[in-house]
């Protein structure tokens, strides 16, 4: 009925195609990117209800920090030019202020600060302590700049090269202009490059696989309409696109192609036959909807998460199969009937996998032992484990965000800080004793050897107040009429905040930094939050909520295997080769120390899927198998050489693609196209090594088995033969002896 339908609906089915194809690349083209920082903090967490608190009283405090030529360089900006790019930036709609060291010393000394102490509680903060170094403005964005970050950016450049300060003669930082960046790097525009390669590569590869150009280049373009519906469903449900979400469209090139090439296999497994494409889709549609059911499963599973692009790719990861699978199964049979396959040269092309896979099922003990024992001792691996969280990791090495930014970092300040909020709640205490016990907790927390520089109201004062109570009133008039400590008060000076810039390039070095500074500060009257407390938090948070849903997935495509096959020692033993791809990569990854980020992570949901597909293609047929009466040996080897072909093929074809994003300078999605063609070849090994070899053990208990029902059930016209011929024998035998009387 299918075939029928396909036969009289396939030329408008391509017209419908066809036409919705400008839809859909125009709609998938215009899906919005958001790589904010925030959006990877933790929704629900007390730590993120803290920040958010603190955002509240001061503000969110976005700024750019431009780094430029000072200390004794010949290339020093005197303090006129400096002052003159600040009013330059002030006049730009996404700039609110900003503030220089001449200016912030300018309200120290006229609060009373010596001029040359001004400069000394200026080091490290926004003057290098070093002769040759850099001197720094940090330029707030405003309600408009927080609505375009890029575009403030780039505005900022332009000023800088306006007054010739591009180029190596000026270096930015900043959250900001860390957000800007990875929006670029990690945009559809930039990534279009890379994806139009992996194209190519798969075109080749999958004429290799297929040996036909219309139908290879009409599978292609199939492709890449699924991507784009899968990108055109996004937008509908508004959610915007980030660094993960990016490798979307390869994960649903990769799930099409897989069930497009296994479709091709079966139809030229079946062209003797009457209608080879009912056939084709007889054998196809159970594994294809099984594997895309488990993976759905898979991917949906990280909704519990709580960071929300996590929770993002898991819907969109499930969307896409489900697209995949309607294009693969649904869609490409039109091409089969308008183009079908033409039967392949007879040049005995089993021969190479009937030897291999009589090497696997003849020594499948020896095969499933050796491949077992490689895959726990990799996986012991998995505890040793480490994630990582860094935006700066995600830039290339080689770029001018990237390397601007370690220049900030080692000659003028620290881009890492922590936020201490003291608060003095409903004490009434003056303002001098107040600013006494906020310059008291500063100082404990300055101490600390990896505290590059604090900042707080106190350092706009200086350290004796006059006797004068006049004086000390005149002085708190100028102050409350200058603007630069605005930010550092808040609640009618019930809170106070101190800014921490702390030193560390390694994750693991904030984080102790932060604990010993909690344990330092225990019992003052203060909490700590930022955004580095966030990020770690996120990283504990996507650890934990990954191997959760990879586990929860895993327990529910258990069920589903063992409801498929209808044997519970079956679910389970199919379920060990899904295993594989994890408990090989990562598990290598733990033993070496590498750390995984989130875009690393998340490619171990498509390696349960990738892993999954395949096994169900070979149960599938082993299980055919098993039902014609043939032992779990020959079902073993036949499952084997039937489906490896198109199970390693379809690898291939994906595998290759994907290493193609490794040219990608944005580090995720390089990281992404490397890991998941790893995960691709590991899958084959517990697809095509570990599964046939474990389902093959135990065949002689069963083939004695089989013999022993085949005696006691023999068909009833061999039982009726030999009546016959027994009961023929004894006739002839007493009529021989009543001759011989």
């Amino acid at each position: 009925m299918l075939a029928s339908f396909y036969r009289h609906r396939a030329k408008l089915l391509v017209g419908l195609l066809c036409l919705s194809f400008p839809y859909v690349l125009l709609t998938g083209e215009s899906i919005s990117s958001n790589n904010e920082i925030e959006t990877w903090l933790p929704g629900e967490a007390p730590v993120r209800s803290v920040y958010d608190k603190f955002k509240e009283r001061f503000g969110a405090e976005e700024l750019i920090v431009i780094g430029l030529p000072g200390g004794e360089s010949p290339q020093a900006l005197d303090e006129s030019l400096v002052e003159a790019i600040c009013q330059r930036l002030e006049s730009r709609p996404g700039i609110r202020t900003c503030w220089s060291p001449d200016r912030l010393a300018g309200i120290m000394e006229g609060l009373g600060v010596e001029s040359e102490e001004a400069r000394r509680r200026l080091e490290g903060l926004s003057m290098s302590s070093e002769d040759g170094g850099l001197i720094g403005i940090a330029a707030l964005l405003s309600a408009e700049g927080l609505q375009d970050r890029a575009a403030t950016v780039a505005d900022v450049r332009t000023q800088l090269r306006y007054c010739q300060l591009g180029g190596e003669h000026s270096q930015l930082a900043g959250s900001p202009v860390v957000v800007a960046e990875l929006d670029r790097l990690g945009s559809r525009q930039n990534n279009k490059q890379f994806f139009v390669v992996t194209l190519l590569i798969c075109l080749v590869l999958l004429y290799w696989t297929l040996r036909d150009w219309k139908l290879t280049a009409s599978i292609l373009a199939l492709t890449v309409w699924a991507i784009n519906m899968t990108l055109t469903t996004l937008v509908w449900s508004g959610v915007e696109m980030n660094f993960i979400l990016g490798a979307l469209p390869v994960m649903v090139m990769v799930f099409t192609l897989a069930i497009s090439v296994h479709l091709v296999h079966y139809y030229r497994s079946a062209i003797d036959e009457p209608d080879p494409l009912s056939a084709a889709l007889r054998m196809a549609w159970k594994p294809c909807c099984l594997a895309t059911l488990t993976t759905s499963i898979g991917l949906g599973s990280l909704v519990v998460s709580d960071i929300a692009p996590v929770r993002q790719f898991g819907l969109a990861g499930a969307v896409g199969s489900l697209v995949a699978l309607v294009t693969g199964l649904g869609l490409v049979p039109v091409l089969l009937t308008l183009l079908p396959p033409r039967r392949l040269p007879d040049t005995d092309p089993r021969r190479w996998i009937e030897r291999v896979a009589t090497g696997i099922v003849g020594r499948s003990g020896l095969v499933a032992l050796a491949t077992l024992l490689l895959i726990i001792a990799a996986g012991i691996g998995l505890p040793r484990l480490k994630t990582k969280i860094d935006p700066i990791d995600f830039l290339p090495t080689s770029g001018q965000v990237r390397q601007d930014v370690a220049r900030i970092e080692r000659d003028l300040t620290s881009t890492s800080t922590l936020e201490a909020v003291v608060n003095f709640g409903n004490e009434e205490l003056p303002f001098v004793e107040k600013l006494n016990r906020v310059r008291q907790i500063e100082q404990t927390i300055g101490r600390h050897s990896q505290v590059r520089h604090t900042m707080s109201l106190a350092k706009f004062f200086p350290e004796t107040m006059p006797e004068s109570a006049l004086e000390t009133l005149s002085m708190l008039k100028r102050a409350r009429a200058q603007s630069g400590g605005s930010d550092y008060v808040a609640d009618g000076e019930r809170s106070w905040r101190i800014s921490v810039r702390v030193r560390g390039d390694r994750a693991e070095d904030r984080r102790k930094t932060y604990d010993e500074l909690v344990a330092a500060t225990a019992g003052m009257p203060l909490q700590w939050t930022g955004i580095g407390p966030l990020l770690d938090h996120a990283q504990r948070e996507i650890f934990r909520g990954f191997w959760e849903s990879f586990l929860t997935a895993f327990g529910i495509i258990t069920l589903v295997m063992i409801v498929s096959l209808r044997s519970p020692m079956s679910g389970l033993v199919a379920m060990i080769p899904n295993l594989t791809p994890i408990l090989l990569v990562f598990g290598v990854l733990g033993w070496t120390g590498w750390y995984v980020d989130i875009g690393m992570m998340m490619s171990g949901s498509i390696a349960l899927g990738i892993a999954v597909d395949g096994t169900f293609h070979f149960l599938v047929r082993y299980h055919e198998q098993r039902r014609a009466g043939h032992a779990r040996r020959d079902s073993s080897h036949a499952a084997l050489v039937k489906t490896g072909p198109p199970i390693l093929q379809a690898a291939i074809v994906a595998g290759t693609g994907m290493l193609a994003l490794a040219l990608s300078q944005f580090v995720p999605t390089a990281r992404f196209g490397i890991l998941t063609a790893t995960m691709l070849v590991t899958a084959l090994v517990g697809d095509l090594v570990l599964l046939p070899a474990l389902l093959a053990l135990g065949c002689r208990g069963q083939r004695r088995s089989r013999r022993q029902t085949t005696q006691r059930r023999r068909p009833h016209f061999l039982v009726l033969t030999d009546h016959q011929e027994e009961t023929g024998g004894e006739t002839r035998q007493r009529r021989a002896q009543a001759a011989g009387a």
